[in-house]
């Protein structure tokens, strides 16, 4: 049997979570879930597959995948763990919010003998497995995770939700050793006055800890480039023997890799008991379809 999987949001990571989908050889796309402003403007592409604002219509439904604005997760996904239905979200807030949300959805998934997999994106995500690993492999020493340059999706949401801004863009940039800057490009509206929109973005969680430069300029559509990378890097020590180096690298379409691996954790929240997991507590043959032997001689 297919596993059954909605997709809910068709932002910019709902768009290429329904290509990994229809993709993928052991999942069926059940629908998409749109707000309801949105249902009667279905694009082209969604002309064959069922759309709807209330996944209770598409049927049974395994796992959905979350793929709104991390600040709506907690509550979307208690919403669908409630309705027994298994969620995989993109959560990208890092630290005490990461582990207060994984605990609340630990909670609801075990009252409702469900699973979640939070935070199941490419950071955190996947490159959380990648600084996991490097630590077992150096258990002393210091990682610097350097993102970029490229636009952060979790910001410019962030920044598209200020009073007066009609369109964003924020840009990390690295700086080395794991300190970034927030280059945002704002449009704004009429009427809007600069210097708050610029407070209010400074000031923001997503933003308070970085250097931050917001420019306004005309056209933010001009500007925008999905593409997004990483270069993680460890120096550490393997028992006694120092100067161990480590490096990791990418260059990617940040909506893309983010929901090919929410895809990948949908086929994962099959194989968990009941509750709610981050990434590096999944072993990695759960994301892969096929069999467990096979894969095994492939692999390893």
């Amino acid at each position: 049997m297919k596993i059954k999987v909605a997709v809910a949001g068709y932002g910019n990571i709902g768009k290429y979570a329904v290509e990994a989908v229809l993709e993928a050889s052991d999942m069926e796309l059940a629908g998409v879930v749109r707000r309801k402003c949105s249902v009667g403007e279905t694009p082209a592409e969604l002309a064959r597959i069922p759309v709807t604002d209330n996944v209770k219509e598409l049927g049974k439904v395994d796992v959905a995948l979350l793929c709104g604005p991390t600040r709506s997760i907690p509550e979307t996904a208690e919403e669908y763990l409630s309705l027994g239905i298994n969620t995989v979200d993109s959560f990208d807030i890092h630290g005490d919010a990461l582990w207060n949300l994984r605990q609340q959805l630990d909670k609801a998934g075990k009252t409702h003998n469900v699973v979640s997999i939070v935070s199941a994106g490419w950071d955190p995500g996947s490159d959380s497995v990648i600084r996991a690993l490097m630590e077992a492999m150096a258990p002393k020493g210091i990682t610097y995770t350097n993102f970029g340059p490229g636009m952060s999706m979790g910001h410019t949401v962030a920044v598209k939700s200020k009073a007066g801004v009609r369109n964003a863009l924020s840009m990390t940039v690295p700086a080395g050793s794991g300190i970034h800057n927030r280059i945002v490009y704002v449009e704004l509206e009429p009427d809007a006055d600069f210097a708050g929109v610029e407070h209010a973005i400074k000031t923001d969680a997503y933003f308070v800890k970085d250097n931050t430069i917001v420019t306004q300029v005309d056209n933010v559509n001009a500007l925008i480039d999905m593409g997004h990378g990483v270069v993680m890097e460890r120096k550490g020590v393997s028992g006694v023997t120092h100067n161990q180096l480590f490096e990791y690298r990418m260059k990617i379409n940040n909506p893309a890799l983010t929901a090919q691996i929410m895809t990948a954790c949908a086929r994962a929240t099959l194989r968990q008991p009941p509750g709610a997991y981050t990434m590096p507590e999944i072993p990695v043959m759960d994301l892969l379809p096929g069999n467990r032997e096979e894969l095994i001689k492939k692999l390893v």
